[in-house]
């Protein structure tokens, strides 16, 4: 699945930034029925981790009651130059993950 990420290439040492990211995933919730009166599987994004420099700085855990292709926006403090891992985690095996660097000045 393709994922948009917002970080700033470029910020002052301390400064405080926001990073955005969209995913892009169907998100059923078990819930619905089919015409037929059978559940639909459920299959959701069940968690979220960003880590920085490999030091995890945000975690989330995503329910059934998330949209789909689920929008999170969270803020760090630009500490040092380096890499951002993000990793969605969810049901049926479902894992995707993707990068962004930034240049703390």
């Amino acid at each position: 699945m393709a994922a948009l990420i917002n970080v700033p290439a470029k910020a002052k040492r301390g400064d405080i930034i926001e990073i955005r990211t969209l995913t892009s995933h169907i998100m059923e919730t078990g819930f619905r029925r089919t015409m037929d009166g059978a559940l639909v599987p459920r299959d959701i994004i069940t968690s979220f981790t960003c880590r920085y420099n490999g030091t995890e700085i945000f975690r989330a855990d995503l329910f059934p009651a998330i949209a789909a292709n689920p929008y999170l926006s969270f803020f760090t403090v630009a500490k040092e130059s380096g890499k951002l891992e993000f990793e969605w985690i969810g049901d049926n095996g479902y894992s995707s993950t993707a990068s962004a660097s930034i240049t703390v000045e």
